[in-house]
């Protein structure tokens, strides 16, 4: 859903072709990640096996075997890369710098304190930016700013989770070595941190950013008859109590 944020926010989501382009955007860059969870299910297998639910997962249970999983994950990725080289070759290198990305996670940088949290955060930032690159559409500094501070706030919060639910079962380290390096206080401050800056920059984005509406011309012309106190054209602010 990541990839339809820019063609939410620059108006476009009701033009047909462009609402087609991000959609078929969107299947590629899921097909994608599927591959990639395939393989990091495969890595992650013996770990796995000590968690309460990711052991009855199809790998890790044996139900599935790995030569079966990596081949099915090679399989898909190469073809989401080839259809998106149709679609649009900035769209592909974004694909691929995605793939690329967390196949290194998959690999080590999981492994290393907050470079994993940034990491996981890198991964929706690239969703959005491929959304963007699909449309050629330009993306407002601060609601990029919002972007990556809400993946952030994502990617600490699945830290924080993991550390909760499996702090309670006495197997956090051996599951997730990482999980090692961080206390509840620790991640409960970034968690704060970064919801605050999310709400700040999206304010600003909102105070910033015209207002989005499909047919403009129609809405400006409803305005004309309010007094100027009620037709200010900031009113995507009213979105920032959602945030």
């Amino acid at each position: 859903m990541a990839l339809f944020a820019p063609l939410v926010f620059t108006g476009g989501l009701f033009e047909a072709e462009l609402f087609w382009r991000v959609a078929w955007a969107a299947v590629l860059f899921s097909a994608t990640a599927s591959a990639i969870y395939l393989f990091n299910d495969v890595i992650d297998a013996p770990a796995d096996k000590l968690h309460p639910f990711k052991s009855k997962r199809p790998i890790a249970s044996g139900k599935l075997p790995v030569a079966t999983a990596l081949f099915v994950s090679v399989a898909v990725l190469f073809m989401a890369l080839a259809l998106a080289a149709e679609l649009s070759w900035f769209f592909l290198w974004a694909l691929m710098g995605y793939a690329g990305l967390h196949f290194a996670y998959a690999l080590s940088l999981k492994k290393i304190p907050i470079v994993d949290v940034i990491t996981i955060a890198a991964g929706f930032v690239l969703r959005v930016y491929a959304g963007a690159l699909v449309i050629n559409a330009h993306m407002n500094v601060w609601f990029m700013l919002t972007v990556v501070s809400a993946a952030l706030f994502l990617a600490v919060g699945k830290r924080r989770s993991e550390l909760t639910l499996l702090s309670g079962l006495g197997t956090a380290i051996g599951h997730r070595q990482v999980l090692g390096h961080y206390t509840p206080t620790l991640l409960d401050v970034y968690t704060g941190m970064f919801a605050n800056t999310t709400w700040l920059t999206y304010a600003l984005f909102s105070f910033e950013h015209p207002l989005i509406v499909p047919n403009r011309q129609k809405l400006v012309n409803i305005l004309a008859v309010l007094p100027r106190t009620l037709s200010a054209q900031k009113l995507l602010m009213i979105t920032v109590p959602v945030v």
